[in-house]
């Protein structure tokens, strides 16, 4: 009796560890009842029949770097599908281009199970399936563009190749998030090529920022003289105007005061004498000073209208007189 209940006891904590099953966070089990699925188990404490029923085993492929920095990859079979995002660093692979030139890739991709069920039962091997499309899909996409268009359509490449990846990996339960590019590597003659022609690009680039360097500095140097000689021109014309009119406000000055010495010749003359005739005198008796100012004026005579000049004198002399 005590051999039946030890058997029994044995049986029920059997059926203790196997039966009960607890599921961590953003993972979940498939459960099959005798080979058939028969429920995807959450997170949490989960208890299943023994023998009847049991976890599926799901063959993953893990890939690890070694000390040498080679990677290694292994299958490993495991129970609990990883429902967060993942991402799977591809080893490098050559391809070629549609000009026929060999270039080494390496990408990698993030992807995420939204549906363990197809994940489990539609494909074997997720992360190997997943790696083996994205290099085909990979040398198919860029076998139709050239060296050079491969090196610059890097975003280019990363949206189609997620679309592509995207579409196909549906029916497996899969959504791809995004697809990175990590290295494109041409073959070293090609990259020594390339570094000499963009070296010959930068001089070129160099020679002709000089050259328009110059011609700018060239055209502001001629700008700046044309305009100093503007100023230049502008400030002689300013004082040759200010000059004139300070000569003719001088001479309306002058005039000015002419009338005024007129005008008070006339009252001295109580308007009996003859001004006009004594104005005439002046500038006459002014104009033979003049003539007689040179060095080789030897000659004195008396003009002819003397006699009204002399009239003219007394005219004076009466009127200081007064």
């Amino acid at each position: 009796m005590s051999i039946f209940l030890i058997l029994l006891l044995v049986v029920v904590i059997v059926f203790a560890i196997k039966g009960v099953i607890i599921v961590q966070q953003a993972e979940v089990v498939i459960v099959e009842r005798l080979g058939k699925y028969a429920k995807t188990l959450e997170s949490g404490l989960n208890f299943i029949v023994p023998i009847i029923e049991a976890p599926r085993g799901v063959a993953w492929k893990i890939t690890h770097k070694g000390l040498d920095g080679g990677s290694y990859s292994y299958i490993k079979e495991k129970t609990k599908i990883d429902l967060r995002e993942s991402v799977y660093d591809f080893p490098r692979q050559t391809v070629i281009t549609k000009d026929n030139v060999s270039i080494s890739i390496n990408a990698l991709l993030y992807f995420q199970i939204v549906d363990a069920k197809s994940a489990v039962y539609e494909i074997q091997n997720l992360p190997e399936a997943i790696e083996k499309l994205t290099q085909t899909t990979l040398r198919n996409l860029v076998g139709q563009l050239d060296l050079d268009e491969t090196l610059v359509s890097r975003d280019k490449i990363n949206v189609e190749l997620r679309s592509i990846l995207d579409e196909a990996t549906n029916k497996w339960g899969v959504k791809v998030n995004r697809v990175e590019l990590q290295d494109i590597i041409p073959p070293q003659d090609i990259q020594s090529a390339m570094e000499k022609q963009m070296k010959a690009e930068r001089d070129r680039r160099a020679a002709i920022l000089e050259a328009e360097g110059l011609k700018k500095s060239a055209i502001l140097k001629a700008e700046g003289e044309k305009e100093s000689q503007v100023n230049r021109a502008q400030g002689q014309k300013e004082a040759e105007i200010l000059k004139a009119q300070g000569f003719a406000q001088a001479r309306l000055i002058e005039a000015e005061a002419e009338k005024e010495a007129i005008k008070r010749i006339t009252e001295a003359f109580d308007n009996k004498g003859q001004p006009d005739k004594y104005l005439i005198a002046m500038k006459y008796l002014e104009s033979l000073a003049d003539i007689s100012k040179g060095q080789n004026n030897k000659i004195v005579y008396m003009p002819y209208e003397a006699t009204g000049i002399l009239s003219s004198i007394d005219g004076i002399k009466e009127m200081l007189n007064k």
